[in-house]
């Protein structure tokens, strides 16, 4: 097994938005694939998951937010031990701002959205379409703890 240069998992927070009945979502480009994620990032030290989320929404997406409840914790952990990652997906409401077509984040190679019944045909990393689908429809008590969500093409 690979170690990294540090044992400690990266913390990403992301965000469950919609905007006329459509999630928000990131389309990322990676060589030759590209997939989505809910908008967020890496929180920053000293920095809330608030703050760092609130961030996250702005630099990829152009929009300003409000954060608003747990919904999810998962892990991603690959196996190899390149990489370990704890989820920590927000509800969010959009508040003001518009959808950028440049984002400030060079990784995001545009902001997309997909219908609710849509996101189980997208490559969604981490694999959560389901879940996101029974929190739109109110369907979670959370906060839910979804387990290691890894695919090895993520």
């Amino acid at each position: 097994m690979a170690a990294r240069d540090t044992v400690r998992p990266r913390v990403r927070v992301a965000a469950l938005m919609t905007l006329d009945g459509q999630v928000v979502l990131v389309r990322h480009r990676a060589g030759d694939s590209t997939y989505h994620l809910l908008p967020g990032g890496g929180v920053n030290w000293g920095e809330t998951l608030e703050d760092a989320l609130t961030r996250e929404i702005a630099e990829e997406t152009g929009l300003e937010a409000t954060i608003g409840r747990l919904l999810f914790v998962n892990d991603t952990i690959d196996p190899s031990g390149a990489r370990h990652v704890v989820n920590i997906t927000f509800e969010a409401s959009i508040t003001g701002g518009q959808i950028t077509q440049k984002a400030a984040d060079h990784r995001v190679e545009a902001v997309d959205l997909a219908a609710p019944d849509d996101l189980t045909g997208l490559d969604l990393r981490p694999p959560m379409a389901e879940q996101i689908q029974a929190a739109l429809l109110g369907d979670v008590q959370s906060p839910v703890y979804l387990g290691s969500l890894f695919r090895a093409d993520s």
